[in-house]
C-alpha cells in the first residue's frame, strides 16, 4: 500500500463538463434540497466511485462504510493531517477531514472516496470542493438540531411557567421567566386566552403568536389538546393582535379570560375554554367570557368564606405547598378529566387521581356524586378568589352550613329565572336534565328512571344547552352552575362536606 498523488486518464462521464460540475455541486446548497446524503450520492455518480461519510468515530451519515486503512484513517479523525491518497488492493482511495470551525484540529466528519481508477485533477479537485461542501452541510444540520433542541427547552420552559401558575406558585413562575423573559410576569394580573387550530398548522401559529406578542406573552401549546394554544398575557394589546390574526386564519378560533390574577390562572384558563366553546358559532371566530351573574356572587359572601374555611379545615394540617398542590389539582380534576388535568399540570394521571383521593379522604366526602362535586368547587373557588379565610378579619358566621347558604332570595330568583327558560319545551327538557344530574350525568341511568332511550336522553341534554347558554354535556363550571341552580330551587338535595355534618355548629379557628 502506497499513498499517492498523480493523475490518471480518467474521462469524465459524457453529460458532465468542467463547468457544469461545479453548477451541479452548488446546487447541492440549495434549502429544499441540500443534506449530506444527497450530496454523497452525487459525488459517486460523478465520479464514478463508491463514497462513505464518517462520523470522527466511525457512525456513518450517508454513503456506504469502506473499510481502509485504520491509522491513515485515524491521522485524518485526529487532524494530525487533513487529506490522505491511498492506493489499497487495486483501489485507489481518497480520505479528506471534514474540520469543526473554530480553534482545535480534530475532524467532526471523514470523507472516503474509493474507486477503480486512479484520481486526475478534475476528480480530486470535485472531492475535495465536496468535502467543503459537506463541512457547510454538516454545520447547518448542527445549526438545526441546536436550534430545535433550544426551542424545545424554551418550549418546556414556557410550559413549566404555565403549570407553576396553575398550581398558585406565582413566586417560583417569576423566577423561572425572569432568565429568559425579563418582566414578563412582573403585573400581579393578566388575560389567559386558548387559540384553537387543526394540529398540523399549531406550529406555525405558535411562532405566529410569539412574533405578534413581542415576548410580551407566555404562548404554550397545550399539553392536553393537540390543536390548542395557551397565551398567558398582562399586556392589553395581545387581545386584539390575536383577534386580528384569527381573522386572517379561516378555522382558528379563539376565547379569551377575563382580567384575573395569576394565581387565579387556572380559573382563567377555565373561562377561555368557554368562551371557545362560544367563539366556533361567532362570526368573528373569537369570543371574551361573558360577564354574566354568577351565583356566588348572591350569597353572603362572609358567610360563604366561613363556609368555605370551614369545609376545607381538614386540609390546614398540611404543609402550605402540599395544601396548595391539593387544592390546585382538585379544581382542574372537578372541571376537567383526570387525563387533561395531569397534562396540564405536567403529572401522570395517576397523581391527579391519588391527590383528588387524597382531598377525599381528608373531607370524608365523595367525589363521585355531582351534588359534592359541586359543593366542593364552591369551596374551592371561593378560596382561590379571596385566599385563606381570616378570622381576624373575617365577620365569622358559626354554625352556618351549606343549606343556610342556599336561604338567600337573590339565589332562589336567579335558579328560578335560569331553570324556568327550559319549562317552554314541550319535550319537558326541565324533568330529563333534572334526572340526568340525579343519575351523575349518566344517560343511561337517567334513561332508566325517565322510561325512555339514553340517546333521547343525550338529545334532551343538548337541547338545553343553547337555551340555558351553558355547556352541559361537557362538564366544567356551566354545568356546575346548573348543579347548584337546582340545589338552589330545591329540586335536588343539598349535600354537606364532612366538616360541615360533623361540626356545623363549630366556629372557625385558624
Amino acid at each position: 500500500m502506497a499513498a499517492r498523488a498523480d493523475e490518471g486518464t480518467h474521462a469524465p462521464p459524457p453529460h458532465d463538463t468542467t463547468a457544469t460540475w461545479a453548477e451541479q455541486l452548488l446546487d447541492q446548497l440549495r434549502p429544499a434540497v441540500r443534506h449530506p446524503r444527497r450530496t454523497v450520492d452525487w459525488l459517486a455518480r460523478t465520479v464514478r466511485a463508491d463514497v462513505g461519510l464518517e462520523s470522527a468515530d466511525g457512525r456513518l451519515l450517508a454513503g456506504r462504510h469502506l473499510p481502509v486503512d485504520a491509522s491513515s484513517r485515524a491521522d485524518v479523525a485526529s487532524g494530525r493531517i487533513s487529506a490522505a491518497a491511498l492506493e489499497d488492493a487495486g483501489r485507489h482511495v481518497q480520505l479528506v477531514g471534514i474540520r469543526h470551525p473554530g480553534p482545535g484540529r480534530a475532524a467532526r466528519a471523514v470523507l472516503t472516496v474509493a474507486r477503480s481508477e486512479p484520481f486526475d485533477r478534475r476528480a480530486a479537485e470535485i472531492v475535495h470542493r465536496t468535502a467543503s461542501v459537506l463541512g457547510l452541510l454538516l454545520r447547518a444540520g448542527e445549526l438545526a438540531r441546536s436550534a430545535r433542541r433550544l426551542r424545545r427547552a424554551s418550549a418546556d420552559l414556557r410550559l413549566a411557567i404555565l403549570q407553576l401558575l396553575m398550581v398558585e406558585d406565582v413566586v417560583s413562575a417569576r423566577r423561572v421567566a425572569a432568565g429568559l423573559w425579563p418582566g414578563l410576569l412582573e403585573q400581579d394580573t393578566a388575560r389567559v386566552y386558548v387559540v384553537e387550530v387543526a394540529p398540523a398548522g399549531r406550529e406555525a401559529l405558535a411562532e405566529e403568536c410569539a412574533d405578534l406578542t413581542e415576548g410580551r406573552a407566555l404562548v404554550v401549546r397545550c399539553p392536553a389538546m393537540d390543536g390548542h394554544l395557551i397565551v398567558v398575557s398582562p399586556a392589553p394589546t395581545a387581545g386584539d393582535r390575536l383577534r386580528g390574526l384569527v381573522a386572517d386564519r379561516p378555522g382558528t378560533y379563539l376565547g379569551g379570560s377575563l382580567h384575573q390574577r395569576l394565581a387565579r390562572t387556572a380559573t382563567a384558563y377555565g373561562q377561555a375554554i368557554s368562551a371557545l366553546a362560544v367563539a366556533r358559532f361567532s362570526p368573528g371566530r373569537s369570543a371574551v367570557y361573558a360577564e354574566r351573574t354568577h351565583p356566588e356572587r348572591l350569597l353572603d359572601p362572609a358567610a360563604l368564606r366561613t363556609w368555605s374555611a370551614r369545609t376545607l379545615r381538614p386540609l390546614d394540617a398540611l404543609p402550605h405547598h402540599t395544601r396548595a398542590e391539593l387544592l390546585a389539582t382538585t379544581r382542574l380534576g372537578l372541571d376537567f378529566t383526570a387525563v387533561s388535568a395531569a397534562k396540564v399540570l405536567g403529572v401522570s394521571r395517576n397523581t391527579v387521581r391519588a391527590r383528588m383521593d387524597r382531598f377525599q379522604t381528608l373531607l370524608d366526602t365523595d367525589l363521585t356524586d355531582l351534588t359534592t362535586r359541586t359543593v366542593l368547587r364552591l369551596a374551592l373557588l371561593t378560596e382561590a378568589a379571596h385566599g385563606p379565610y381570616d378570622p381576624a378579619t373575617g365577620h365569622p358566621h358559626p354554625g352556618v352550613r351549606f343549606a343556610d347558604l342556599l336561604d338567600s332570595a337573590p339565589l332562589r330568583d336567579w335558579a328560578g329565572d335560569l331553570l324556568g327558560r327550559l319549562d317552554g319545551d314541550g319535550r319537558d327538557l326541565r324533568g330529563t336534565l333534572r334526572a340526568w344530574i340525579s343519575a351523575g350525568a349518566n344517560a343511561e341511568r337517567a334513561a332508566r328512571q325517565r322510561g325512555m332511550h339514553a340517546q333521547t336522553v343525550r338529545d334532551h341534554v343538548r337541547a338545553a344547552e343553547p337555551v340555558l347558554e351553558r355547556q352541559l354535556l361537557a362538564g366544567g363550571g356551566d354545568l356546575y352552575e346548573v348543579v347548584l341552580a337546582h340545589l338552589a330551587d330545591g329540586t335536588l338535595a343539598a349535600p354537606e362536606a364532612g366538616a360541615n355534618r360533623d361540626q356545623a355548629d363549630v366556629s372557625v379557628h385558624r
